[in-house]
Parts: structure tokens; sequence; C-alpha cells
């Protein structure tokens, strides 16, 4: 979760624990319990961190490409992708995604594959082969001229039906070996087949490993790249687990190692990532991912990863390992179609290691929602309307239970500051008859915030769900909201306000923070708690101002919702009855519970003290 969402859900925090404690006693605190360790450690774990093996090179002079030769490009268009693929290394050079269009289509004039989205560096990037021989020379793919086999280099395109296959063959200089790559491409789908082949070259290979490269990853495509940062880490998969590694320190190189089998390797921006999955996952002996943080001119910040997977080499004269490419969008039914656990490349937040509880709230209930409803609606804008209507219903029973115990302890304050007046010499006393006065009349005053609380992983799988799903990139809603993956300019400033750091207004922040304040002008009538009321939604607001507008629709809507509510059962509600309750029908609350317990145990102290005396 990037450090913006982060603040926000501590503010929001902070308000349920403000506002429990304005609205109940303060018991003596319960006994200090000394902390126990309950980490789970998994015995054998298949992905063990820092255990590659280091290989030993004694001179790392890689062999040249001849300079003479120059740079070829081979193209194929598929129905989803414009690929090319270079005479140098037979690497996969370029990728543009013919459904996903460049941010600034609409600001330059831009021809053929240049509207669409460039996912790969045009040098030093993409896959390579490389292994170290056994005089210390270390041979990388990326230095050898490969030629194509029984393909006669000409534009190929292919049909949502098609497929073909491309074979590049290189010969490896002073050592009568060569190295093989084949292509299989299909049509309509976003993965490549991705074969290597080494002939010949059993006995020159050091350290019987050889090493799949990924070199910097996917490219910044977006025109917010702090929040293209944000999202961008690379991770590995193996044994049911992803073991996600991010660099986000600026100017620092960071690096991790894995050992063991790998099913997947994923180098990932926000909307887009590399997907790499041997097919004999059991023949691989680690990964090495490694990122580095870069800042950009007018306060950008762009995140870019390499990574490895080394294959155990056992000295054969013919040696063939084939893997499953994915260079794509981060789109959830896309890669779950695949049937490789790819999905989990999705990321919709985790907010303080609750990922087990988020991640199941979003991937198996909204964004099925979220997708059922476009099928029959297909502006976005309209089916975030729907979908916030749809949860606000769906947490009805909770909001509800929310209200009239706030409706309850709004008729009680008189009371209390009754009690306050009266013992205002006494905190312990005062406490103790506002205790009472609870049990009295049967009102928890936790009531009115624990629903809230149990509503907070909804809120925060749809937090991560609207902010980092690929379909609402570049989708219109209505006049000033053209893409509601962005924040909705209504004004530039052209310069950053101190302090806050904004230089621009966004309308649905705004109109958030407006129905914020309304919303809580109808629900506190504490006048120790006004103060509250007019801090937090200019808060709020500030904080909303650089989200998605999707995000912000949803939360405006909701608090139109809420209002609507609000209001209603403060028209039915109005003027309630406060009646006590009969004494054996009354169970007793956690807090009171806990308030007898904390009395006892000052009892118990005093009575030892004295007995000591």
């Amino acid at each position: 979760m990037d450090r913006q969402a982060t603040i926000g859900f501590i503010l929001i925090a902070l308000v349920f624990i403000v506002w429990l404690y304005m609205n109940s006693p303060a018991p003596p605190p319960p006994p200090v319990k000394s902390p126990k360790d309950t980490t789970l450690v998994k015995k054998d774990s298949v992905v063990k961190k820092d255990s590659v093996s280091t290989k030993t090179v004694v001179d790392t002079a890689s062999v040249p490409a001849p300079v003479s030769v120059p740079e070829k490009f081979y193209k194929i268009e598929t129905d989803k992708t414009i690929l090319y693929f270079s005479n140098k290394g037979a690497k996969l050079r370029r990728v543009y995604l013919k459904d996903y269009k460049r941010w600034d289509t609409g600001k330059l004039n831009l021809k053929g594959d240049e509207s669409y989205i460039q996912l790969l560096y045009y040098k030093n990037g993409g896959n390579e082969l490389e292994f170290v021989t056994l005089d210390g020379k270390k041979i990388n793919s990326n230095d050898l001229i490969f030629e194509p086999q029984g393909y006669d280099g000409k534009e190929i395109k292919l049909g949502k039906t098609d497929s073909v296959s491309l074979r590049f063959t290189a010969r490896v200089p002073g050592t009568g070996g060569e190295i093989n790559f084949i292509y299989a491409l299909h049509g309509s789908k976003y993965d490549i087949g991705y074969t290597f082949e080494l002939k010949n070259l059993g006995q020159i290979i050091a350290n019987n490993e050889v090493d799949v490269v990924w070199q910097k990853g996917v490219r910044s495509v977006e025109e917010n790249s702090v929040d293209e940062a944000n999202y961008s880490n690379s991770s590995i998969y193996s044994g049911g687990e992803q073991s996600i590694f991010n660099a986000s320190t600026i100017g620092k190189n960071e690096e991790e190692n894995f050992g063991g089998r790998i099913d997947w390797m994923a180098l990932r921006n926000k909307y887009f990532t590399v997907i790499l999955a041997p097919r004999n996952p059991d023949q691989i002996e680690g990964a090495h991912l490694k990122g580095t943080s870069v800042g950009l001119p007018d306060n950008g910040h762009s995140e870019v990863y390499s990574g490895r997977l080394t294959y155990g080499f056992r000295g054969s004269n013919e040696y063939t390992q084939s893997m499953f490419m994915y260079v794509g969008p981060v789109s959830y039914g896309v890669l779950e179609a695949y049937n490789m656990n790819l999905e989990k490349v999705v990321d919709f937040g985790s907010f303080f290691g609750l990922r087990f509880i988020v991640r199941p709230i979003a991937e198996y209930v909204l964004l099925p929602l979220f997708n059922f409803l476009h099928m029959f609606i297909p502006n976005y804008g309209l089916v975030i309307i729907i979908f916030s209507i749809i949860i606000k219903l769906l947490m009805h029973p909770l909001t509800k239970q929310s209200m009239m115990s706030m409706q309850k302890m709004q008729a009680l304050q008189p009371k209390i500051a009754e009690i306050k007046a009266k013992y205002k010499d006494d905190v312990q006393l005062q406490q103790k008859e506002t205790m009472k006065l609870y049990s009295t009349y049967g009102i928890n005053p936790a009531g009115g915030c624990l629903p809230m609380i149990l509503q907070m992983p909804i809120f925060i799988a749809m937090w991560g769900t609207l902010q980092s799903v690929i379909e609402l990139r570049q989708q219109p809603f209505i006049w000033w909201i053209t893409d509601l993956s962005q924040p909705d300019v209504i004004v530039n400033f052209g310069f950053s306000l101190p302090i806050i750091g904004l230089h621009f207004l966004s309308g649905l922040a705004l109109l958030m923070g407006i129905t914020t304040f309304i919303q809580q002008k109808m629900t506190v009538k504490d006048p120790q708690q006004m103060a509250f009321v007019y801090i937090m939604p200019p808060m709020l607001t500030i904080l909303f101002m650089t989200f998605p507008s999707g995000l912000n629709l949803y939360y405006f809507m909701f608090n139109l919702l809420s209002i609507g509510q609000q209001y209603y059962y403060n028209q039915k509600y109005k003027g309630v009855e406060l009646k006590p309750v009969d004494p054996s029908k009354r169970k007793r609350s956690f807090m009171e519970k806990l308030s007898e317990a904390a009395e006892q145990k000052a009892k118990t102290m005093q009575s030892q003290q004295k007995k000591k005396k």
C-alpha cells in the first residue's frame, strides 16, 4: 500500500479511536501480560531466501557481438500485441499492446504503433540467457547475433486463431557450440512460448548453472510516475506462496535471493507485468531479484526491476528448457484463465499485513460483482454508482445498529453531564457511575463504533480494488471526469501549494469532503466533539485530492447515501425515549465486565498491601 493510502487509513483509524474514547468511560487498564511470540514457521519451507550459491568467476569478460552487423528487427502482429524481435540476442525487444493506449495519445500527434502502450525498453532490456565458461568468460545471448531458421524475416500478422513458431540460432565464438531460441506465438493471447536449446556446450559451462534473465522489467508508462511506482514490484511464487520484493528507497540498489523450486517470477508496474514460468519448475535451483528506485524531475519517481532464474545444468551436450512468458496487462480475469496462480500478481492492498482478510473480500466478492455489473452497464462510472448502492445495502444491518446506538448515546448525554458535574473531583467515581448508567439503560458505549470497525475490511478491500484494477484505466465517466484511474482535475494551479504540495483541485475530492462535513454535522451532537467535525473533512479532502476519480466517486456516493440514511433515522428515532432495562434480562457488556475485573484487582492489591503493613 502506498504512503498516502497508509496515512489515510491511519487518520480514519484515529477517527474511530477518538470517537470511542470520547463516548466511552475509561475503565482502569487490565493487567499487562508479557507478549508471546505467535509467529508460525513452516517446516521445510520451499522458498528460502539468501540461499543461492555464489558463482566463482575468474574473468567476467563477455563475448562481444560483431560491430559490423547492424541490428535487425522481426515484426509479428497478433490480435492483442505487436512484437519486435531483434537479431542481437534474439530477444523480445519491443512489445506494444493494441488494447491499451498511451496516456498522452490525446496530447501528441502519434501514428501507428506509437499510440499503443510500449512495455519494453528499446535497449538493454528483455529476455537474455547467461552462463559462465570454465575459463571464466561470461556468455550472454545479448552479445550474440542470431539468424532466423525457416523464416524469411518478413512481417507476420496472425489472426485470432492463428499461431506461429520462430526459431533463431547463434554460434558461440570459440566454443564450437550454439544457442537456439524458439518462440511460439498465438493470435489471441498475451503469452509466448519460450524455449532455449544449448548444443555442444556441456563441457565448458562452469558452476553447473544456466541463468534466464529478464532485464529492466516493464517500462514506466503512466503520467503519474509516483503512483505507478507505488504499485511497482517484483515477486516469486513457489509452494503456493507469493514473496514480494519491493525496492522503494530512491537512489539505492536492492537485491534478494530465493532458493529452491520456483513456479514463476513476475516484474510489474501498476497495470502491466512480465511473467516467466518454467515448464519444469523442479529444475530451477533459485532466483535473484534486483530493484532500483530512481528520482525523476518534478518530484517524480520510478522503480525498475530485473530478475533471473537459475537452472541446474548437468553437462549435457543437448540441453533444452521451455518457459511460459507473459507480457501484458495485470488483469485478474486474463491471468486467472491460465490456471497457474498468475492472478496473485494483482494487488488489492494489505494495510498493515491484513492481506489474508482484505484479498478474499476483494477477490471473491467485490471484483466479481464489479465485473458482473459491467456486463450490463458499459459506463464504469455508472457501475461504481450502482456498486456503491449495493455495498451500502449489504452493510445496512451494521449501519443501522451503529446509528441506533448513537441515537441512544446522544439521548444519554444530559445524564452523563450531570454525573460529571456531580463528581467532578473524583474521576474514578465518575467513571463508575457512568458505567452504572449505561448498565441501567442497557447501552453499550462501543455499540456505535464497533459496527463501523467491522466494516473496515470491506472499506480497505474497496480502496485497493478501485485504486488498482486496470479496467478503470482511461475510462471516462461524464463531464470533466475523463479517466477514472486518475484524479479529476478541475483547476490546475501551475505551482505546488506550500506544505501540502498540491498543484491542482479535484472536483470529486471536494464533493467528498463537503458530504463528509454534512454527515459529521448530522451525526455529532456532543459540543466536545465539534472541533473534530471541522478538522476531519478538510484533512480527508486534501488526502483524497491525488486519488483516482473512480475511488473518490465511490466514496462521494457512499457519503450521499449515508446522509440520506442518517436523515431517515434522525426522523424515525427523533426524541428516542430511554427505558431502564430489567436487571434479570440484561446481559453485562464487555466494558462492564472489564471495569468490574479491574476494580476487583485494585481491591485485591489494596488488601495485600494492608496485610504487608
